[in-house]
C-alpha cells in the first residue's frame, strides 16, 4: 500500500515519527495539527476536536491530493491532575482532543475507505488505557475508550476491507514525558530499563498499516518496554 496517510498530531513527538516512518514507506503524508507538521509534505491547522472543521479539510485532502489509503490518530496530550482536584473542564477538554477527536477523524476516513473497499486506520492508545495511573484518571479513561472504540469500529470496518487497529506506547520519549518519568529509578523498573523511542512506535504503526497484514482486525499493541505485561 501506498498513496496518501494523514496523520494527526503530526506536529511534534510520536505523530511526527509516525509521518517520517509512512514518508519512508513511500506515502505522501498529510499532517492534522494544531501547528504546521514540518515532516509532513502538506498539512493542515485544525483542532481534531471541531468535527466540521475536520470533515471539511479531509474532503479537501481526498479532492486536492488524492485518496487516503492510511489514517493514524496521534493528536493528543498528557496532563497530571489528581482526581480530587479534576473538574469537569479538564475532564470535558481531554474527552474532546482524544476521544472525540478520534471518532472524527475515524469516521470521515471510513466514508471513502468503505466506498472504496480498502484502506487502514491506526489509533494511538497507551500502555496506561490498559492499567491506569494515579493523578492521570481523565487521560487514562480517555486511552481506554479509544481501545474499545478501536476494537467497536473494526467490527463495523472489516467486512467492508477496511482495517482498524490500535497500538498503545509505553513511556516514550518525547516531549510530553514529565520529570517523575524520566526519574532513573522509574526508568529501572521497567523490564527494558529504558524508555520506548519514537521511532519504535511509528515502526509498530507502520506495520500495522501495512496491506500485506490482513489478519491484524482490532488489535491493541502495546509496545511498552515492559511496563504492561
Amino acid at each position: 500500500m501506498a498513496g496518501v496517510a494523514i496523520v494527526t498530531g503530526a506536529a511534534s513527538g510520536i505523530g511526527a515519527a509516525c509521518a517520517r516512518q509512512l514518508a519512508a514507506d513511500g506515502f505522501t503524508v498529510v499532517g492534522f495539527d494544531l501547528r504546521p507538521a514540518p515532516e509532513c509534505a502538506s498539512s493542515r491547522v485544525l483542532d481534531v476536536a471541531d468535527r466540521s472543521a475536520v470533515e471539511q479539510v479531509y474532503d479537501q485532502v481526498e479532492h486536492t491530493i488524492g485518496p487516503v489509503e492510511a489514517v493514524v490518530t496521534a493528536a493528543g496530550y498528557y496532563e497530571r491532575i489528581g482526581i480530587l482536584e479534576l473538574d469537569e473542564v479538564a475532564v470535558g477538554r481531554m474527552i474532546d482532543v482524544l476521544v472525540n477527536g478520534t471518532a472524527n477523524v475515524s469516521r470521515v476516513a471510513l466514508r471513502y475507505m468503505v466506498a472504496r473497499g480498502r484502506g487502514a486506520i491506526c489509533t494511538i492508545g497507551s500502555e496506561l488505557g490498559l492499567c491506569g495511573d494515579a493523578d492521570a484518571a481523565h487521560y487514562a479513561a480517555c486511552k481506554g475508550a479509544i481501545h474499545t472504540m478501536t476494537k467497536t469500529i473494526a467490527r463495523e470496518a472489516a467486512p467492508h476491507g477496511v482495517q482498524v487497529n490500535c497500538v498503545a506506547p509505553g513511556p516514550t520519549d518525547t516531549p510530553l514525558m514529565t520529570a517523575e518519568l524520566r526519574d532513573p529509578a522509574y526508568i529501572d523498573s521497567l523490564v527494558l530499563r529504558r524508555l520506548v523511542d519514537p521511532t519504535e512506535i511509528a515502526a509498530m504503526v507502520g506495520f500495522v498499516v501495512s496491506s500485506d497484514q490482513h489478519n491484524l482486525v482490532g488489535q491493541v499493541i502495546s509496545p511498552n518496554a515492559g511496563a504492561v505485561i
